[in-house]
């Protein structure tokens, strides 16, 4: 029995010698892993203050553009101050007046020479009125001061020229609508650009003598107030201006056929009067 015990205790004893290393394994597996984690924590520090860096980069570069020379045409009217909306008002005045006369002008075109060809022939034949209703088909100034003489044609040339006179006024009147509009804004609206280009100076200088250092930041917002109204008021005045030449010509033109026609018609109904005396 004696032996038999002695051989339990011998097999029993490294499984309880096992069981007493097992808790020491443990705790050293555990420390093992915290010793591990220490030494990884101090690794991904790093990491994720590079990420940090990494997302903070989209917003300093968010911020240089912002500040950056680059604006559209929102920025720069904003930029431009209070004077920017009487330069735009103006601007939108001379755009609609321009349009208004450039259809009208269009409307008024007229081939004079084959106007008046067809004119002779109905004088000639007697047929005033189909000389008249020619003029009413027509459209334009020229069939206008025509149908003012054939209309006063039986009471003599004197009569048909000053018949002409008048309705050569009263359709250069009508030429010469809103002409003075555009002149108007071709010459105001430099003067309220420079107006700006004064305020934004006033502010820049005001901020310089109100700030104790003076930084080139300070002045900046000013002048480029100042430089935005004068750009933008010589913009608004030279597309204005040359429309407004461009119509001043036309309406030369519209004055030559007017006078090329009424000398046509004088001379028609002189030689029809001289036929009618022989």
């Amino acid at each position: 029995m004696h032996k038999i015990l002695l051989v339990l205790l011998l097999i029993m004893a490294p499984f309880a010698i096992a069981q007493d290393e097992e808790p020491e394994v443990v705790e050293t597996a555990d420390e093992v892993t915290e010793t591990v984690e220490e030494e990884v924590a101090p690794v991904e520090e790093p990491v994720e203050t590079e990420e940090a860096d990494v997302a903070e980069t989209p917003v300093a570069e968010e911020v240089e553009r912002s500040q950056s020379a680059s604006m559209d045409l929102k920025d720069l009217f904003i930029a431009g101050g209070n004077f920017m909306w009487p330069l735009l008002l103006s601007l939108i005045i001379g755009i609609a007046v321009a349009v208004e006369r450039f259809i009208t002008f269009h409307k008024a075109r007229l081939d004079v020479n084959k106007f008046i060809e067809q004119l002779g022939r109905y004088i000639r034949k007697g047929d005033f009125a189909g000389a008249e209703n020619l003029c009413d088909r027509t459209r334009g100034p020229v069939s206008a001061i025509l149908r003012a003489g054939l209309t006063r044609r039986d009471k003599g040339l004197v009569d048909v020229e000053k018949a002409i006179e008048g309705a050569g006024s009263i359709e250069m009147a009508h030429l010469e609508k809103g002409l003075v509009v555009l002149a108007s804004v071709s010459s105001i609206a430099p003067m309220l650009g420079f107006l700006g280009t004064v305020a934004g100076m006033i502010r820049a200088f005001g901020e310089i003598a109100a700030a104790k250092n003076v930084d080139a930041s300070l002045v900046a917002g000013g002048i480029q107030e100042a430089l935005i109204t004068t750009a933008s008021g010589l913009m608004v005045a030279i597309p204005i201006q040359i429309a407004n030449n461009y119509f001043i010509s036309k309406v030369g033109h519209f004055i030559t056929d007017m006078e090329e026609a009424s000398m046509f018609l004088v001379d028609q109904l002189a030689d029809m009067e001289h036929l009618k005396q022989l």
